[in-house]
């Protein structure tokens, strides 16, 4: 029996030990959250292989292409995780061999990217800011961080017809190497923002956003939309008419974690998702103290792994057009989704290459 105690003793002594220490390494304040319904992959958003037969170009080029946009010279564009952004041709879906060059590194990190009126390529680099860079390649930094002490992680990007640049700041506690821990962390302290390039003014328009991630302006400006990953849905900020200034839920409950999103500037939002929704955060959401203690472990043990591919087309409504899905591995971990000419562009901060196929095949 005196073995036992002492054993026990230890054991708990260990414990402690432990806690204590993954407590003082943890960099978060938990706060208590309420998880979305989560009814996982069934009704609209069931399981399937939509996605399985997706062509992949530019393998092993670079990783992560987290986003892809198409240039008013009609050359596509990509930024990688070493931050390059390159250029290419295509034609019918395809990537056509030996037009890839590189543009430009901003020696940070392009995530997601949007052309100006004037032909500029309108950045949203994770350690730079936002940047601008001309067709000859001259960067330009429209908001640093340095000038900026408020902002912490600036995340995608789109851009008004008037030229204003609406852009998102996903947290104001953690930035693109430790983003996991905004998640576990739940305090929501992302935000929207936007940029008048005419008076070199920032104004922010939405706070307390829970991971604030995508941006697309909806049809004629009238609203844009920013998607809240942590929260499982997709904000709406009404900018014209008797209800401008006010925000709403465009959908929510969704069974994963948004991303990026683009309009095709017909009737459709693309949503990419990256990943599902963490059961294990989620059952600690009323429980502060103990995700504290998780943030005790290094970032890279807590970001979810997965093999699927998800990417939802919503309509202007925010009704579910398009499930589209695959568990084969082929490609996964979706950031952005762009459709350019009747064809679906795929980037991913994971895969070592793009993704693309025919907007038909999903009608």
């Amino acid at each position: 029996m005196g073995y036992f105690i002492r054993g026990f003793a230890i054991a708990c002594l260990l414990v402690i030990i432990v806690g204590l220490a993954l407590y003082a390494r943890s960099p978060i304040d938990a706060v208590a959250f309420e998880a979305p319904i989560e009814n996982g992959l069934t009704g609209e958003f069931a399981s399937n292989e939509r996605l399985a037969e997706v062509a992949t170009y530019l393998r092993a080029y670079g990783t992560g292409p987290e986003d892809i946009v198409q240039g008013p010279n009609g050359e596509f564009y990509t930024g990688y995780q070493d931050g390059r952004i390159v250029r290419f041709n295509v034609s019918e879906g395809r990537v056509l061999s030996g037009s890839l060059e590189e543009f430009i590194n901003t020696g940070g990190r392009p995530l997601g990217m949007a052309f100006d009126h004037a032909g500029n390529l309108v950045v949203a680099d994770a350690f730079e800011g936002l940047l601008s860079v001309s067709p000859a390649g001259e960067v330009t930094k429209l908001v640093a961080y340095s000038d900026d002490p408020t902002l912490r992680f600036i995340d995608d990007v789109d851009i008004a017809g008037d030229g204003t640049i609406w852009f998102s700041d996903a947290s104001g506690r953690f930035g693109l190497h430790d983003y996991i821990y905004d998640l576990v962390e739940a305090s929501a302290t992302g935000r929207l923002l936007s940029y008048t390039p005419s008076t070199g003014k920032t104004k922010v328009h939405l706070t307390g956003l829970y991971f604030a991630n995508g941006v697309a302006l909806g049809p004629d400006d009238k609203w844009v939309l920013v998607n809240e990953t942590g929260a499982s849905r997709i904000t709406r900020l009404w900018l014209t008419g008797a209800v401008a200034g006010s925000h709403d839920v465009f959908i929510e409950n969704l069974p994963g974690m948004p991303d990026n999103i683009s309009f095709n500037g017909v009737d459709t939002f693309w949503v990419a998702m990256p990943a599902l929704r963490s059961k294990e955060i989620d059952a600690l959401a009323q429980f502060p103290f103990v995700r504290k203690l998780v943030g005790g472990l290094p970032a890279s043990l807590l970001v979810p792994s997965s093999k699927l591919g998800f990417v939802m087309g919503l309509g202007i409504d925010g009704e579910v057009k398009f499930n589209l899905q695959s568990a084969s591995g082929v490609y996964h971990t979706v950031t952005s989704v762009n459709e350019y000419d009747g064809y679906v562009w795929l980037g991913s901060l994971a895969m070592p290459s793009i993704a693309a196929f025919p907007k038909a095949l999903v009608h």
